[in-house]
């Protein structure tokens, strides 16, 4: 088995991304839920050798150093706490998900494109209060025109959210893969169920 896996490394690099480590804070929550926080094994591997992070849980797969052997971290937990930024990016994927990734015209899930509520060609600006995620028909159908001119409403007003919404929000839009040793940590402090 162990032969099989690292030939496996070998004739598929890519097999390399197919075991990233979940990074907790010091106290023992995601840096951050939106992208969710994690890093390349190398790099978990690296920061437990340097004694930047306690290794909390492990894939079953090893990788060989020239005089050692280490078992994949899936799960590392830094040694120092790192203060949450309190302010959120402007950056594409952070208005989707602020929009919970539905246009803002119809509520249309899937291929999005951004959208100027007042367009730049009036004087709009590029900011949290200005642009909304859009599906692509939508956006074609308002074009350059305000709101009143192109008869489409917004479901809700755009504001810059809070670091704390975007955590919400980021908890119910998980990436696509989700290793069962990460569970434990990703919803902790979530309410439970009676």
């Amino acid at each position: 088995m162990d032969g099989d896996f690292r030939t496996q490394f070998v004739r598929d690099p890519a097999a390399l991304k197919h075991h990233p480590a979940l990074v907790l804070n010091a106290d023992y929550r995601p840096l951050s839920y939106y992208p969710l926080s994690l890093w390349p094994w190398q790099e978990a591997i690296k920061a437990a050798v340097l004694d930047r992070v306690q290794i909390v849980a492990e894939y079953d797969e090893v990788v060989h150093s020239q005089r050692q052997t280490f078992r994949i971290p899936s799960v590392v937990v830094l040694k120092d706490y790192v203060k949450p930024q309190k302010r959120v990016a402007f950056t594409r994927f952070n208005l989707f998900l602020r929009d919970e990734f539905c246009c803002q015209y119809c509520g249309a899930r899937g291929d999005l494109t951004f959208d100027h509520v007042l367009p730049r060609s009036k004087g709009g600006i590029t900011s949290w209060e200005n642009v909304v995620a859009a599906c692509s028909p939508c956006n074609l159908r308002k074009g350059s025109r305000t709101l009143r001119q192109s008869g489409l409403h917004l479901a809700r007003a755009p504001r810059a959210p809070t670091a704390e919404e975007m955590q919400v929000h980021g908890r119910r839009f998980p990436p696509n893969h989700l290793h069962e040793s990460w569970m434990d940590y990703l919803y902790w402090d979530a309410e439970l169920e009676a």
